[in-house]
C-alpha cells in the first residue's frame, strides 16, 4: 500500500513497536490453530473480518474520516476485499495441514509478489538487482523447507504449504492492486475496512458452503484466540502500523518484516511443540536475508528524497 511516510530515521519506541507488531504477526498462525478445536477455520476468518472490521468503522467515526469519497475506488476496493477472504481462507485452512512455523513462512512470499508486481504495473517502480538476489535467497529457503518433514508426513504438509504459498501470493497481489489503483490515494483506514467489511461477507458464504458450523459455545481459550485476532491483530497493530508509517521511514520500518517468520516459528515450536529442525532455521536465514534485501531502499538522487512504499495487511 503505497503511503506518505515520514524520513525521520527509527527510534527506540519505534523499533520495539516494529518488534511487537512483528510478534504478533507471527504468532498470528498460532492463535488460528489454537481455536480449532471449537472453530473451524473460514468461520474463524469471518469472525476476525466482521469484528474487526466494526472497530475501524468506530475508529474512523471517532476521528472523522470518510468512507464515501467518491466512486473511484468501490470496484479496486471490492476486488481488493475478495482478494483478501481468499488470502485469509486459504491460510486459515492450511493451518489444518501443516504447521503454524511453515505457513507463516510460505505467507512471506507476499513482499516477492509485490516487487514483481510493482515492477509491471506500477509506474516508476522497477525490479533491481539487489531485490532479485533477495528473491533468489527466498526461494532457496522455500526449497529446503519444502522438503524439511520425512517423506510419510510430505503428502498431508505439502497441500498446507501450497495453500500458505497460494496465500501469501494474493497477499502480494491484493497490495499491487492497492499500489496501482486510486486506493493508493485513499485513507488507510478506508483500505483496510474495504478488506474486512468486503471479506466478513463473503467468507460466512464460504463457510456455510463447506458445512462448516459451530457445535457448541467456545472455550475460553478459542475465545482469547479470537479476541487477539480480531482486536489485537486486524485492529490494534494494523492502525499502530499506519502511525508508524506517516511518522518514520517506510523502508526501514519494512526491513523489520522478516522477523514475523522468526517469531512465527518460534511460536510454533514453543506453543503447539512444532519441530525445530536444521532446515527450518537455514530457510528463516535465508527468507529474512531475501525480505531485507528486497526492502532495502532507493539511493536518492541529490536534493531528492527516496521513495517508499509500505503494505500490510
Amino acid at each position: 500500500m503505497r503511503l506518505t511516510p515520514g524520513a525521520a530515521s527509527l527510534d527506540a519506541l519505534a523499533m520495539t513497536a516494529m518488534v511487537v507488531l512483528c510478534a504478533s504477526w507471527g504468532g498470528g498462525q498460532v492463535a488460528v490453530k489454537l481455536a480449532y478445536a471449537d472453530v473451524p477455520p473460514v468461520l474463524q476468518a469471518a469472525i476476525r473480518s466482521a469484528g474487526a472490521g466494526l472497530l475501524v468503522w468506530i475508529w474512523m467515526r471517532i476521528r472523522g474520516v470518510r468512507f464515501a469519497e467518491g466512486g473511484r475506488t468501490r470496484l479496486p476496493g471490492a476486488i481488493a476485499g475478495l482478494l483478501f477472504a481468499a488470502e485469509f481462507m486459504l491460510l486459515f485452512w492450511s493451518l489444518a495441514y501443516t504447521s503454524a512455523g511453515r505457513a507463516v513462512v510460505f505467507l512471506y512470499v507476499a513482499p516477492f509478489v509485490v516487487a514483481i508486481g510493482a515492477h509491471l504495473f506500477v509506474p516508476g517502480e522497477r525490479i533491481r538487482l539487489v531485490q532479485l538476489v533477495g528473491m533468489g535467497l527466498a526461494f532457496a529457503g522455500l526449497v529446503v523447507l519444502f522438503g524439511a518433514e520425512a517423506p510419510a508426513d510430505l503428502p498431508r504438509y505439502l497441500l498446507g504449504d501450497v495453500m500458505a504459498l497460494a496465500a501469501g501470493v494474493l497477499w502480494g497481489a491484493t497490495t499491487v492492486l492497492i499500489k496501482a489503483s486510486p486506493l493508493a490515494r485513499a485513507s488507510p483506514e478506508k483500505v483496510l475496512l474495504y478488506q474486512l467489511a468486503i471479506s466478513a461477507m463473503a467468507l460466512p458464504v464460504v463457510a456455510l458452503a463447506v458445512g462448516e458450523r459451530v457445535d457448541a459455545f467456545p472455550g475460553a481459550v478459542s475465545l482469547a484466540s479470537l479476541a487477539y485476532q480480531t482486536i489485537w491483530v486486524a485492529f490494534i497493530t494494523y492502525l499502530v502500523w499506519f502511525a508508524l508509517v506517516r511518522s518514520y521511514s517506510a523502508p526501514r520500518l519494512s526491513a523489520f518484516t522478516f522477523l514475523a517468520p522468526v517469531f512465527g516459528t518460534l511460536a510454533g515450536t514453543a506453543i503447539l511443540d512444532e519441530p525445530f529442525t536444521a532446515q527450518v532455521v537455514v530457510t528463516l536465514v535465508l527468507i529474512s536475508a531475501g525480505i531485507v534485501l528486497v526492502n532495502r531502499p532507493v539511493p536518492a538522487a541529490a536534493g531528492q528524497p527516496s521513495p517508499s512504499t509500505s503494505r500490510m495487511e
